[in-house]
This record gives C-alpha cells, structure tokens and sequence, in this order.
C-alpha cells in the first residue's frame, strides 16, 4: 500500500527525480512479489517435500518390521555424565542385552535401547528391524512426514519473501547513494557562487 502510495504521490509532482519514481516501482514490485512469489513457493516446496516424503514413508514401512524382542541380560548404568541434557537422554532409554527373530526367521542376539522402566530378564518388548533382522529406527509415519512438508513449505515462502525484501533494500540503498552523489555534484556547482547570487559579483 505505501508502495502504490508513493507512486501516486510523485506521479505528478514537479519535484520528483528519477530515483523517486524508480524506489516506489522497486517497492512495488518487491510487494507484489512478496503477496504472490513467496506464497506460490511456499505451496510448491510443500507439495513436493509432501509427496518425497511420503514416498519416503511408504518405503520404510516395507522395508522395516516391527518384532518382539526378548530382555536377556540388564547392562550397568554407566558412569554419570557431566552434561544432564545427554544424561537425561540416555535414562530414557536403558541398554539390554536381548534376542529376537528377524522376519526372514533368523535368530538374532544384541545390545539395544528399551524404553522400559526397569527391565528385567524375560521381559518383552517391540522393536523395529529390516528384512535381515538389523535394528533401524520407527519408520516415519504419514502425519509426521505431512507435518514436515507443511514446515518446509512455510520455510521456504519465509525464505523467498526475505530475499525479495533484501533485493529491496539493496536497490534502494544503491538509488540512495546515486542521490546523493547528485546532491553533491550540484552542491559543487553552485558552491562558488553561494551566498553571491545576483550581486554581480
């Protein structure tokens, strides 16, 4: 608005100069691009983040499998760490010794994490393996990966709208500057005859 403002202001003023006209149609146009770029961005970039992801996800959820897996042997806590946040992350998940059988029916026996508050040996629990019985991470689930590309979405229009109000400013500052080296060139001119003006001097 302040843009479209500006423009109607010099439109027919005596006094306007080149870089007026040229600052209210940058401003004019950075809005423009901001109100209609940034949005058009941010709905692409979620769009496609959406579908990689969800590509993403139906490939984990073929390729991992959740199993039980059995408590064989509890290990010691290890010694305190000095960093809480890292100790508190590692009291949220106690290391067993455990076994269990990968899909394709191998047995399988090794360290992993446990969200189980005291476990004990027999004590079952689930986790998530591949085809051959290797522990993977949960796989990503639908609502995350929507949740995410909406984020990235929102990002990237974030993104698009900053850099138009860089590019902006940019070119007003290099406006400014070229008004001001006019001002001084033309204080120069008429610097000789200040304050002599129709004297005859």
């Amino acid at each position: 608005m302040r843009a479209i403002t500006g423009l109607w202001r010099w439109r027919h003023n005596p006094l306007r100069r080149p870089t007026d006209i040229a600052e209210a149609w940058t401003a004019l146009v950075a809005l423009f691009l901001i109100l209609v770029a940034a949005p058009v961005t941010g709905a692409v970039t979620g769009l496609l983040t959406h579908d990689a992801l969800q590509r993403a996800v139906t490939a984990q959820r073929e390729a991992r499998h959740s199993v039980t897996a059995t408590v064989l042997q509890r290990h010691d806590r290890p010694p305190l760490d000095p960093d809480p946040e890292t100790s508190s992350a590692r009291d949220a998940h106690r290391r067993v010794l455990a076994s269990w059988s990968a899909p394709d029916g191998s047995g399988h026996t090794g360290t992993v994490a446990v969200n189980l508050k005291s476990p004990h040996p027999g004590d079952r629990f689930r986790i998530w393996t591949d085809a051959e019985g290797h522990v993977v991470g949960r796989p990503l689930d639908a609502a995350t990966a929507t949740t995410h590309a909406a984020l990235a979405g929102f990002g990237a229009a974030l993104v698009c709208g900053g850099l138009v109000e860089g590019g902006r400013r940019l070119v007003v500052w290099r406006l400014v500057r070229r008004r001001y080296a006019r001002w001084d060139q033309a204080w120069n001119n008429a610097g000789p005859d200040w304050g002599r003006a129709g004297t005859g001097a």
